[in-house]
């Protein structure tokens, strides 16, 4: 195997693996000109010292090196919860926490992100699509407990803190969904949602966070599976309206936009696989996410030879990591002895798993397995 990294910059498509290590077919594709990230799942996660063998290799393989991406919000969305990490609060216990003690919940949204980052980051994970900015109104399948609360205000300010700890730690954060997912009881990795209400409606309420000082903060934008007939027929993140008129234009959002999994339901709209990666791209993402089909990846790497954005390719080359990673693995252990880290586990640890009346996180906390 050539352990020498191929000089090539990123493309803009974000793939997935199917195990706990590298096949020979996974390699050659990671190394298509088409590729610039990997995104993991729980699936690829057997322990510590394997996911940091995992992402040095993958790290290896280009310079400059693949980013490496998880969706690991906490709650029922943490991909790794076992042997180095921490069990993390749903988003709705920090906003359960605010309507007890504003000051209280600030400093636990703070201290969740400089966990769920640094532990990411020992086990060499660049990114986590995470937070969740959708509100929360009670009625969305897909959504649930990963939102804050359902004044945006609120969700903007516990979403700035959490951002703010994961900054501490050394990783950017992720917006997600624009312009919302909350609203719609459907669920777009099993259907095509549709939210009917006006653009205004929209606009003052979910899009808010995105308003606040928080949106200037934010590393990348990931938009809803989810059609908003009164403002555009197609859904966002196939729509140049929410992308660019919104996003870009009146927001003035300047970092990466990712596509959600081009395979879930909600984006078979737009056709076939190379259909619905041009939809994305021509609307206004820079980074296609294809998941769980590595037929279809492999399809999409064949046939599509997209238009080179300059604008798009700067962005994608501005995430970390800039340059490859060490041959060698991360060493998770080394949080073992970092005082800060140490010190918001323990904070995150005590966070009550119900806010009135329940224990602690600790309780619920999938212990350490000891070093081997």
């Amino acid at each position: 195997m050539n352990t020498v990294p191929l000089k090539l910059p990123r493309g803009p498509v974000m793939l997935d693996v199917a195990g706990t290590e590298l096949d020979d077919d996974e390699r050659e594709r990671l190394c298509d000109p088409l590729v610039g990230g990997v995104i993991l799942f729980a699936r690829n996660f057997s322990g510590s010292e394997q996911l940091a063998a995992l992402t040095a290799e993958i790290h290896g393989l280009r310079d400059p090196a693949l980013v490496i991406a998880v969706d690991h919000e906490g709650g029922r969305v943490q991909r790794f919860r076992t042997d180095g990490f921490t069990r993390l609060p749903a988003m709705r216990t920090l906003g359960q926490m605010w309507d007890h003690d504003h000051l209280a919940a600030l400093d636990a949204a703070r201290a969740t992100g400089h966990v769920l980052a640094a532990e990411l980051l020992a086990h060499g994970v660049d990114l986590s699509f995470t937070p969740v900015l959708d509100l929360d109104y009670g009625v969305s399948r897909a959504i649930g407990n990963r939102a804050f609360h359902r004044d945006p205000q609120v969700v903007a300010t516990l979403a700035q803190a959490l951002s703010a700890g994961m900054a501490e730690a050394g990783m950017a954060c992720v917006g997600k969904h624009f312009p919302g997912h909350g609203f719609v009881e459907a669920d777009s990795h099993h259907d095509i949602p549709v939210d009917d209400r006006e653009f205004e409606a929209v606009w003052a309420e979910d899009i808010a966070p995105y308003r606040h000082r928080l949106g200037r903060q934010l590393a990348g934008v990931m938009p809803a599976h989810v059609i908003y007939p009164r403002a555009d027929p197609a859904p966002a993140g196939f729509s140049a309206f929410w992308l660019q008129d919104v996003l870009r234009k009146r927001i003035g959002f300047d970092g990466v936009v990712f596509s959600d999994d081009l395979n879930m339901e909600g984006a078979k709209v737009a056709g076939d696989i190379l259909g619905r990666a041009k939809a994305a791209y021509e609307a206004g993402c820079d980074m296609i996410l294809v998941c769980n089909r590595p037929d279809l990846a492999a399809d999409l790497l064949d046939r599509w030879a997209p238009i080179p954005n300059p604008e798009s390719l700067a962005r994608i080359a501005a995430l970390a990591p800039a340059k490859p990673r060490p041959s060698r693995p991360a060493d998770p252990f080394a949080l073992e002895v970092h005082g800060p880290y140490l010190a918001a586990r323990t904070q995150v640890l005590s966070i009550p798993a119900d806010v009135t009346s329940g224990p602690s996180m600790a309780a619920s906390t999938i212990g350490d397995k000891p070093r081997s």
